[in-house]
């Protein structure tokens, strides 16, 4: 389906609420293509937020608040001293769920046109409606006409019967209301929303990857979430409450140390996989409470890494085991694409070329200009795919679609009602 490109000069906005960091980006279209540039940008670290869920709504609020007001002092210029009314936010994998479907249509052999495939999608929306689900995205993934499948784009091709398959995702409700109500207390809408590894992999593939089939993996703070792309939709999506936060519970715990020194010491010593030096280094652990350093607590870097390695082999493993059980294996193809600030512990890509037997690299945006070198890797790839979401698939927004479904004029009614009935 075809999406008109925003207006030359309008500004849109992604807000990536994470476990360990909330995102800002402001970029402006700069042409009637619809490129755009990122021209503000801000980001903090998460408070009131844990697994991708909202645990205190003022702390969450005020996180929100300064974040988006540091993105928008950077953007000053191009919005010309107007506040931010809306963004568009990430849904966390683990409040997604899958749902496929399979939805005909009657063309009575007409030329099949983008109302006929609105109707198809619509059709699959109102089979997916349950209480306490709310939908965040209608994506088409495969056509059929009269029988005859793969069929890429089916518009302009005449038949009588119109086969449409389709990946809705759906929110948990409450948990989305939690976070609307978070931002809707800074004095700003919600666009709409994108689940997490959707936006991760629209800012990190290559046309390629998300054709012939890729799986993007993205380790955050405390969720990882993954999707699978094929024929250039995503088909499948799922989620683990785990991420890089437990990572560096593990440590604290193990070494007997504060979380913050964990995280210091698992940025600057940690590694996905032993290796025969780790024996002989040692590194300096302090003891949780003790404010004296004069007696350094030595310790061989080889237990750092025998505290890291378990925990990424488990989230790896669960990732594997999900993805079996989805049945979607052959569609995910040999590629698998890791984002997300957690992916970058050294060591993780072999780790995971190991466990999960697939061609691992890492993923950073690609789509997006205007990014300094501070926010241009793995961990702020959901942000940046949140912008090319909204700018080249936002007709993958299930009101987008109910609104476009319905048929204008009378006598488009009456058209619609011959075909659904004769």
């Amino acid at each position: 389906m075809r999406q008109r490109p925003r207006p030359k000069g309008s500004v849109i906005a992604a807000l990536d609420i994470g476990s360990s960091k909330i995102a800002c980006f402001i970029a402006r279209v700069m042409d009637d293509e619809g490129r755009f540039q990122v021209v503000g940008i801000g980001h903090q670290a998460a408070i009131g937020v844990k697994a991708g869920t909202v645990i205190d709504l003022a702390a969450a609020e005020a996180s929100i608040r300064q974040t988006v007001h540091a993105a928008e002092n950077m953007a000053a210029e191009a919005m010309k001293g107007y506040p931010l009314r809306e963004v568009m936010v990430n849904v966390p994998g683990v409040h997604g769920k899958s749902h496929n479907f399979n939805v005909e249509v009657h063309t009575l052999g007409h030329e099949v046109a983008d109302t006929d495939i609105r109707r198809a999608l619509s059709k699959a929306q109102d089979q997916a409606v349950v209480t306490g689900r709310e939908l965040i995205h209608t994506i088409p993934v495969g056509y059929s006409l009269d029988g005859n499948p793969n069929i890429r784009d089916p518009r302009g091709m005449v038949g009588h019967n119109l086969g449409v398959d389709i990946h809705l995702v759906t929110g948990d409700t409450p948990a989305l209301r939690n976070f609307a109500t978070c931002i809707e207390a800074s004095h700003l809408d919600i666009a709409a929303m994108c689940l997490s590894p959707y936006a991760a992999g629209l800012s990190c593939l290559v046309d390629d990857e998300m054709d012939l089939g890729c799986t993007v993996i993205d380790m955050g703070g405390g969720v990882t979430s993954f999707a699978v792309f094929q024929g250039g939709a995503m088909v499948y999506a799922d989620a683990l409450p785990l991420g890089g936060q437990h990572v560096t519970s593990d440590i604290a715990r193990g070494l007997t140390t504060s979380i913050a020194d964990a995280e210091r010491l698992k940025t600057l010593y940690g590694n996905a996989m032993a290796t025969l030096a780790d024996e002989n280094e040692v590194i300096d652990v302090p003891i949780i409470g003790e404010d004296d350093r004069t007696h350094p607590n030595h310790v061989p870097r080889s237990l750092l890494v025998g505290i890291i390695q378990p925990r990424l082999e488990e989230i790896l493993e669960l990732t594997r085991a999900r993805l079996n059980e989805s049945g979607v294996g052959q569609m995910a193809g040999r590629r698998v694409v890791l984002t997300g600030g957690a992916s970058q512990i050294p060591g993780l890509r072999d780790l995971a070329q190991l466990i999960l037997d697939k061609q691992v690299r890492l993923g950073r945006p690609i789509r997006v200009s205007g990014l300094a070198e501070a926010v241009n890797g793995p961990a702020f790839a959901t942000t940046a795919g949140l912008l090319s979401y909204v700018a080249e698939r936002s007709h993958e927004i299930p009101a987008a679609v109910t609104a476009q479904a319905a048929p204008g004029s009378l006598w488009e009614q009456v058209k619609v009602w011959f075909k659904e009935n004769w």
